[in-house]
């Protein structure tokens, strides 16, 4: 299931141009594998570069608590289309099995939300990526882009899904 919410902020002084393009994406993915196994491959994200190719590059830039609340990771990621985008995420929610959180900061600015549920046999994971670009090419073309921007991020989640699936099979799941 994909769900895709998107807006536009508007400049008081130039109200034809947008000054914000704003999405909410939700993807859900579902594993026939332990909550556990899937947690410690999401919840490690200086590993996903080898699982996850549109994840060009993760490095820690700051250290975070035991459970790794107020960890600082530096992104780049390249989905289908043309460009790059980097940023910097900080851990403000980590609830083992259950929840991640985290604030972007970089070409793009809001939050991003990992929740893990299980059935038994299956494993959920959604994640809700809540943000607004900051590039100023991605603001102004956004209202004829934004339908491409949502494409190109759920074909990154895809290939991490795909990933992913690969990784645990790998392990025996």
């Amino acid at each position: 299931m994909t769900r895709t919410t998107i807006g536009y902020g508007a400049i008081t002084s130039i109200p034809e141009r947008a000054s914000m393009a704003s999405y909410h994406y939700v993807d859900e993915w579902q594993f026939r594998a332990p909550i556990e196994a899937v947690w410690n491959e999401i919840s490690d994200p200086l590993d996903w570069a080898s699982w996850w190719p549109s994840f060009l590059c993760v490095e820690q830039t700051g250290p975070g608590d035991a459970q790794s609340v107020g960890a600082v990771h530096r992104y780049t990621v390249k989905g289908a289309l043309p460009y790059r985008v980097s940023f910097e995420m900080r851990t403000t929610v980590v609830e083992k099995h259950r929840r991640i959180e985290g604030e972007a900061l970089g070409d793009v600015r809001g939050r991003g939300i990992w929740v893990f549920s299980t059935d038994g046999k299956m494993t959920h994971v959604r994640y809700d990526w809540i943000v607004d670009t900051t590039r100023p090419w991605m603001i102004q073309l956004a209202p004829v882009l934004a339908p491409l921007f949502g494409w190109n991020h759920h074909f990154v989640m895809r290939r991490g899904l795909e990933g992913l699936k690969a990784r645990l099979q790998s392990r025996g799941y």
